[in-house]
């Protein structure tokens, strides 16, 4: 299989009435699943829209959400996702990046949406999830008046799948866009070190504009398996689904984990079913591990990679927290590189640096990105002679495990969402009394880092720390903006002007 789309007609002849996605008390089979992958793009396809023109979906998890994602890979539309989350001048940019004909929203995001129309003149179709505006057409309206054939054309390996947007070093969003071809590879590859099967059972509650939100549905549908979609996490709804949904794998960062393993009903739920738990955005603590371990058993695995690509992993039964030393050490690593998957630590001439030392991590293989929409500097910054330059920085041990030291481009993850530094900063020096500041992320015990911004003010000016906090939520995501606000005279600079952000870690990130 060369595409997505070949993916779901495949599945729709093998395996057609075994289910694809369960969201509430929806049950979609893999036949039925085609067949409003064919509906949905034919309606899109007689409103105008051809092959690689763009489809923007903002919304929360709902079975919509992947069925828009079916019909695009089926005709090949390019699918561009939008962080619901983002403020609204942010998702603004994306649209008019991104320059969708038509844009599948959620009801709930009705009056946001009408506030942007007159700045979108590309979107020529609005489609609404739930009871739609005047101005739009219902998702099942559209879904209603396609043919059962399917649209006349196809989706073809070397088509544009995505279009997922990430934040950029400038902290302007960078539309990361992947091929058919490399999305099925990603599937495969995927599938592979997940260890699914077509009895494999996804619960997906990480959000779907997110390349994870695509990532592990492909993976087992690649298998002929099942996705359990929730709207978003929840612990206890989680814990329900496992027993009642007899879920065989998640995807859970730090913080979902801690979650889980707080809620006092836990040791009366049957969690048998899960055989894989996967890791990704920051280490999992070896005592929060440990505790997991205890009840659910050796399921714990590791994954890094990236919206631009795939990347490591570190298998199940490798994780073992009650181990020697040194499996103990390698805990903190991300493992080996995928098969398929060529990896180089290098310094910053591109030479390739002995084990032990740390450089930057980069990464070739059929999964990674053709480049980053409308931004061919950047694309060129990111790819040399076939390489992906993943701003990471890290070294490989004796045994070749990866372990990550620092983010290069400075970003934060908390939650499992990637901040980028520069864009905090940005939005605190748009307050007038706001002379310098600099963003870093500090320990957080429930998220794993949360935003520390340490601010300068102007002469003679004055603000407080609620004050700025406020000011940056107006311009950026709550969850970019910082937890706290330390006020400094002056920022320490390195010789060559830049601010150390060492300096400031040690300073303030305890």
């Amino acid at each position: 299989m060369k595409t997505i789309g070949e993916m779901i007609e495949r599945n729709a002849r093998f395996y057609a009435d075994r289910e694809a996605l369960v969201f509430g008390s929806r049950r979609v089979t893999h036949g039925e699943m085609a067949a409003r992958a064919r509906r949905f793009s034919d309606a899109l396809y007689q409103r105008g829209l051809r092959r690689q023109d763009r489809v923007a979906v903002l919304a929360m998890n709902c079975a919509e959400y992947y069925e828009t994602y079916r019909a695009c890979e089926w005709a090949g539309f390019l699918l561009a996702t939008i962080n619901f989350r983002l403020a609204p001048a942010e998702i603004s940019h994306i649209l008019k990046d991104a320059a969708p004909k038509a844009l599948v929203f959620e009801a709930q995001y009705s009056e946001l949406v009408d506030g942007l129309r007159s700045q979108m003149p590309d979107i020529e179709q609005y489609i609404c999830i739930g009871d739609a505006p005047p101005w739009a057409t219902s998702f099942e309206a559209v879904m209603e008046a396609g043919s059962p054939e399917g649209p006349p054309i196809r989706s073809q390996p070397d088509d544009y799948a995505y279009l997922i947007y990430t934040s950029g070093t400038t902290g302007r969003p960078k539309g990361v866009v992947r091929t058919h071809r490399a999305m099925c590879a990603t599937a495969d590859s995927c599938a592979l070190v997940t260890e699914f099967s077509g009895h494999s059972r996804v619960l997906q509650t990480t959000p779907a504009f997110h390349v994870g939100g695509i990532g592990y549905v492909n993976a087992v549908a690649w298998m002929g398996g099942t996705t359990v979609l929730h709207r978003g996490f929840e612990p206890k709804a989680v814990l329900e689904a496992i027993q009642a949904e007899r879920i065989t794998f998640t995807f859970l960062v730090s913080a979902m984990l801690q979650a889980l393993l707080d809620v006092p009903e836990l040791a009366s739920y049957d969690l048998s079913s899960i055989e894989n738990i996967t890791t990704a955005a920051a280490p999992v603590p070896v005592p929060l591990l440990q505790r997991g371990i205890e009840v659910l058993g050796p399921v714990f695995a590791v994954q890094y990679g990236m919206t631009e690509s795939n990347a490591c992993w570190l298998p199940a039964h490798e994780v073992r927290p009650h181990g020697t030393s040194e499996e103990i050490r390698r805990l903190a690593s991300v493992g080996h590189p995928c098969p398929g998957i060529e990896l180089r630590i290098v310094d910053d001439n591109g030479v390739d640096l002995p084990q032990g030392q740390t450089g930057e991590v980069w990464l070739r293989s059929a999964t990674q990105m053709t480049g980053y929409w409308n931004n061919s500097v950047a694309t060129v910054e990111a790819l040399r002679d076939g390489w992906y330059r993943s701003g990471d920085m890290g070294y490989q041990d004796s045994c070749g495990y990866v372990f990550l030291v620092d983010r290069k481009k400075d970003m934060i993850i908390s939650g499992g969402e990637n901040i980028y530094s520069r864009e905090v900063e940005d939005a605190l020096l748009q307050h007038p009394a706001v002379m310098d500041a600099a963003a870093i992320g500090v320990p957080h015990e429930k998220w794993g880092e949360c935003v520390k911004a340490i601010v300068v003010l102007r002469t003679g000016e004055s603000s407080q720390e609620a004050e700025l906090i406020a000011f940056c939520r107006e311009l950026i995501a709550s969850y970019k903006c910082p937890k706290s606000i330390q006020f400094v005279d002056e920022l320490p600079r390195l010789p060559t002007g830049k601010i150390s952000k060492v300096i400031l870690r040690q300073r303030f990130s305890s």
